[in-house]
């Protein structure tokens, strides 16, 4: 298992959920909400810088079949855009099926629902998203998903 923190990033058209890994790279944990826009990456940049981190994993939307569609491609073209910002820092590309839908049953099960729980679910994707990526290493001894 490589040392380091990485930075998990569940990518929404208002809302990018930012998550962090232990520097053992053991445990992700929410971290906050960046709003999408203009702003975003230069937000993303600096997370990544103060955190020093390893890499940068984002969650890829794919169909339970496994295929690529529309959301893809728009997260892949995100990808890009946040690779060039902090760069030499890679990015990796996370299958991230089920990943809401998981932070959302996680929230329910804990309590939070109603008000507010906009402002954390994305976070908690982004949390989904990391420790999925985080035990798929520790399991293969091989860093996941897909360098971009």
């Amino acid at each position: 298992m490589r040392r380091g923190r990485r930075v998990g990033v569940d990518v929404g058209d208002v809302r990018i959920g930012v998550a962090v890994s232990d520097p053992e790279g053991l445990l992700a944990t929410p971290l906050e909400t960046v709003s999408a826009g203009p702003d975003a990456f230069a937000r993303l940049a600096a997370i990544v810088a103060e955190l020093e981190a390893l890499e940068c994993v984002v969650g890829l939307p794919l169909s339970l079949s496994g295929r690529e569609g529309p959301a893809a491609a728009k997260i892949r073209a995100f990808a890009t855009g946040l690779r060039d910002a902090i760069v030499p820092v890679p990015v990796r590309l996370f299958d991230e099926r089920m990943s809401t839908m998981t932070a959302d049953g996680q929230l329910r099960a804990s309590g939070r629902s109603g008000a507010g729980k906009r402002e954390i679910i994305d976070q908690a994707a982004a949390t989904v998203i990391l420790q999925a990526a985080l035990d798929a290493e520790r399991t293969r001894g091989t860093a996941p998903g897909e360098i971009w």
